[in-house]
This record gives C-alpha cells, sequence and structure tokens, in this order.
C-alpha cells in the first residue's frame, strides 16, 4: 500500500515539471533556437549544474517514499499517522492548490514564457493578474510547493533540496531583476517599487 500522501505529491511535481518541459518544447519548435530554453548567459548556466540535478531528485523522492517501506528514502513511520499525517495530507492538497495557481501565471505569460533570461531580447513587461503585486509569483509558488514537499516527504534527502532550492530561487529572480532592470529602465524601478520579489509586501 502507497504511502498516499507522498504519492499525491509525487504526481503533482510531476505534473509540474512535464508542464515545464511541453512549454520549453513548444518554444522550441516555434522559434526553431533553444534561447528561452537552454541558459545563455553565464550565470545562469551556472545555477543549471545545481537545478537540473535538484529538478531530478525532487521529481524521484515522492516516488521513492511513496512505496518504500523503509530505507533513509522512506517517509518517518512517526509521519504516518496521527496528527503529522493530517499535515502531510494538508500539505498534499496545497500542491495541488499551488499546481494550479501557477498554471494561472503560466497562461497569463502565454507566448511571453520562458526558462532562461534572453540576452539582447526586448522581453514584454507584464504586470497584472498575478504580476501585479508579485514579481516573481511562479517563482513564490514554487517555493511554496517545495515547503509541502518538505511537509509530504520530511526527510534528510527532502530537506537538503529544498535548502538548495531556496538559495537558487533568489539568485535566479536577482539575476532577471537585473536583466530587465537593464531593459525597462524606470518602469521596471516603478513597478518593483510597488512589488514584493516572491510574495505581496505587507505594506505599500
Amino acid at each position: 500500500m502507497p504511502d498516499l500522501p507522498a504519492l499525491i505529491l509525487a504526481v503533482v511535481v510531476l505534473a509540474y515539471w512535464g508542464r515545464v518541459a511541453a512549454m520549453s518544447a513548444r518554444i522550441r519548435r516555434r522559434t526553431r533556437t533553444l534561447a528561452g530554453v537552454v541558459p545563455e548567459q553565464g550565470v545562469e548556466r551556472f545555477l543549471w549544474l545545481f537545478f537540473v540535478p535538484l529538478v531530478a531528485a525532487w521529481i524521484a523522492l515522492p516516488w521513492f517514499a511513496a512505496w518504500r517501506a523503509d530505507g533513509t528514502l522512506a517517509v518517518p513511520a512517526a509521519a504516518r499517522s496521527g496528527g503529522w499525517l493530517v499535515v502531510r495530507f494538508v500539505a498534499a492538497l496545497a500542491a495541488i492548490a499551488l499546481l494550479a495557481a501557477t498554471i494561472r501565471c503560466w497562461r497569463r505569460m502565454g507566448r511571453h514564457w520562458k526558462m532562461a533570461v534572453t540576452p539582447g531580447e526586448r522581453q514584454v513587461l507584464i504586470t497584472d493578474g498575478p504580476f501585479a503585486r508579485v514579481r516573481h509569483p511562479i517563482y513564490g509558488y514554487q517555493i511554496l510547493l517545495m515547503l509541502a514537499s518538505l511537509c509530504v516527504v520530511p526527510t534528510a534527502p527532502m530537506l537538503a533540496i529544498a535548502l538548495v532550492h531556496a538559495a537558487l530561487m533568489v539568485a535566479k529572480a536577482r539575476n532577471e531583476e537585473r536583466h530587465l532592470h537593464g531593459v525597462h529602465g524606470r518602469d521596471y524601478e516603478t513597478y518593483v517599487a510597488r512589488t514584493g520579489r516572491f510574495f505581496p509586501r505587507l505594506t505599500s
């Protein structure tokens, strides 16, 4: 019998990154290049050295946790019953909601969505919908999805990738902001002044 919260999470994380792969393939077919899919900047290439194996581990760990009855990759026995089990189910359901919220962001970006910064291209600045109060809502939801993953699969390997993931998100967001500031100048400064990076500002 699989661990149900871990199984739910496994499906959500696989669906998340499967959607990212599908959108990347769509860009490749439309542009006939890898621009916007594979990093061109040295900074982003460096980040990808960590991000690609992290995503692979993020996809794999919930599946191991769902089906293994013992070992370091399994969910601890204490987390499979009682109040902790309730918390894990809530986190698994939250993961579904976070995937839905992220899909809304992807749809708003439409053809403007990209995996990587494209130097020399004037990227459209989207400031409405999910982006009205947050500059990087997709990254914010992804951070929350990682925290939900850690709640569902409370193991040392998941904690390790959660810590690395947080550092990578901050580094990638800052790099994108430098690029967008260089492209949009004062308009982007105004946007930054009224928005939060990953989550809405508590005060204006």
